[in-house]
């Protein structure tokens, strides 16, 4: 069956946390409200002090007694500002996303909250100078622009990707794994948008690039914000044909293997990678090994296996 669809929503999509966007530009309300603010820290790893599998928000005060410059605002949870602000010297119990469902226990409000985080905080690390005039610049509108002296105004910059599971028009699919990946691990085919191209055709690329293959029937499924640093994952579905030989062009891929949709749900519900090990690749005998919850890959793949 080929023209299936996702059968939930993936996971950091399913974001509650209101971001309150009209409060950016008032300083005043966000000087007003800092006074009960909550405050997230979080290092450059991307993980945050947890107690009892939850999120520690601290008050924001304990910062600074009037909204910090290098704090970014992230939105609003019953009439309490949220802010989060880059602190290396994290002790105590710390996790990030990839711990989802092991050291970290998440609602949708949760996931929302550090997908948002890690985003915005990546980006303000990287964008200290203007790419318009080189000069240094602000953080401005709570963390959601940064403005040069010159008053050039930049915007947190997000990379689009696409990410695809090819499949016969039957019952298999095509799984590659990355050369740092562990043995069984394996994945769907992704990569990023280049300049002046459009999805599908870079869903036709990235895939011809990685395995050798050509894909037609290209479908569309759905998205997922992914800060890992600041990507956007477009998720797609193509077939192709598994007497096409594979062959491995740009390096990237190592291998990669038709499986059947038996295969892939016996290795769904013998669960994820790092679900034993708080997210660190594991050493295993298992030949398929598939991604995580937090990832639109899972979501994809559980919505083709499901499908009859």
């Amino acid at each position: 069956m080929s023209g299936f669809q996702l059968n939930a929503v993936p996971l950091l999509s399913r974001t509650s946390l209101d971001r309150a966007e009209d409060l950016r530009a008032d300083e005043q309300a966000l000087k007003e409200g800092w006074a009960q603010a909550k405050l997230l820290r979080m290092n450059k790893r991307g993980q945050v002090r947890v107690e009892d599998g939850t999120v520690v928000l601290e008050p924001a005060v304990g910062l600074a007694a009037d909204p910090a410059p290098e704090a970014v605002f992230l939105g609003v949870r019953d009439g309490i500002h949220l802010w989060a602000v880059r602190d290396n010297a994290l002790d105590g119990t710390l996790a990030d996303l990839r711990a989802y469902g092991t050291t970290l226990q998440l609602d949708d409000f949760g996931t929302g909250l550090l997908s948002t985080a890690i985003a915005l905080l990546n980006w303000h690390d990287r964008a200290g100078f203007s790419a318009a005039d080189g000069g240094t610049t602000r953080s401005t509108n709570g963390g959601w622009s940064r403005t040069s002296e010159t008053g050039h105004e930049e915007f947190p910059r997000i990379d689009p990707a696409v990410i695809c599971l090819i499949h016969d028009g039957g019952d298999r699919v095509l799984l590659g794994r990355q050369n740092s990946w562990p043995e069984g691990l394996f994945s769907l085919l992704a990569g990023f948008v280049e300049a002046g191209e459009s999805l599908e055709r870079c869903v036709e690329r990235e895939i011809k690039e990685e395995v050798g293959v050509d894909v037609r029937d290209i479908r569309y499924l759905g998205s997922q914000p992914w800060p890992f640093p600041r990507s956007l994952m477009l998720g797609f579905t193509a077939q192709a044909d598994p007497e096409q030989p594979l062959t491995f062009h740009d390096g990237e891929i190592v291998e990669a293997h038709w499986f059947t949709r038996a295969e892939v749900r016996q290795a769904l519900a013998a669960g994820a990678w790092g679900a034993q090990d708080s997210g660190e690749f594991a050493a295993t005998d298992r030949r398929l090994l598939l991604p995580g919850s937090i990832s639109i890959a899972r979501t994809i793949v559980e919505s083709w296996a499901a499908a009859s």
